[in-house]
């Protein structure tokens, strides 16, 4: 294994191993790239010198929970929209909902989230989350019964590029987008495309 000659060198090892990995890096992954340790405090600093070097191009280099990743800007992401031939899957409300009140209130029942809703959660709902992989059963509540308890999990946050729930955005933001936007009303998952 190489030895990068100089931080420049070093600084492209990382930005390389970045831009070919198909998902988000840690730091303990990017460190092992390298033959002697370079420690956790250099990379990191590499990283934050990537950050600033990206500023004002297409793609940025962000930290989600899963690690370091490079994303395109948001703002451009109507220009790729147009190369697309699929189309993203859509969420009927009863979906979005069941996730909002997981994410704001984990871990949760079924029985918790239909308490919330105010009705019955179609097992399709569930489904569907879960094999989005956002969330998953984490343990279960010690009540007659043992009802499996709900949460997000790191595939939710780094979709949605957060590091930690503390970022969702406050739910009566969430509220307020929800009645803007023309959602399905059914209970089925109606994954369209």
């Amino acid at each position: 294994m190489l030895q990068p000659d100089s931080t420049e060198e070093f600084k492209r090892v990382i930005e390389t191993a970045l831009l070919a990995a198909p998902a988000p890096l840690p730091v303990s992954e990017l460190r092992r790239l390298f033959e002697d340790d370079p420690g956790a405090e250099l990379v990191r600093n590499t990283l934050f010198e990537l950050v600033n070097d990206w500023q004002g191009r297409g793609a940025e280099l962000v930290q989600t929970a899963g690690g370091w990743r490079f994303q395109t800007r948001l703002e451009y992401q109507v220009y790729l929209d147009r190369l697309k031939q699929e189309r993203p899957p859509k969420y009927s409300r009863a979906v979005l909902e069941t996730l909002a009140i997981i994410a704001y209130r984990q871990p949760v029942t079924r029985g918790d989230i239909e308490d919330i809703r105010g009705v019955v959660v179609s097992t399709n709902v569930l489904k569907a989350l879960e094999s989005r992989g956002w969330v998953d059963v984490v343990g279960y509540r010690d009540t007659p019964g043992r009802p499996g308890l709900y949460a997000t999990t790191r595939k939710f946050l780094e979709d949605l590029g957060l590091r930690s729930l503390t970022e969702l955005p406050p739910l009566t933001e969430i509220e307020r987008i929800m009645d803007l936007v023309d959602l399905p009303k059914t209970e089925e998952p109606a994954v369209q495309s």
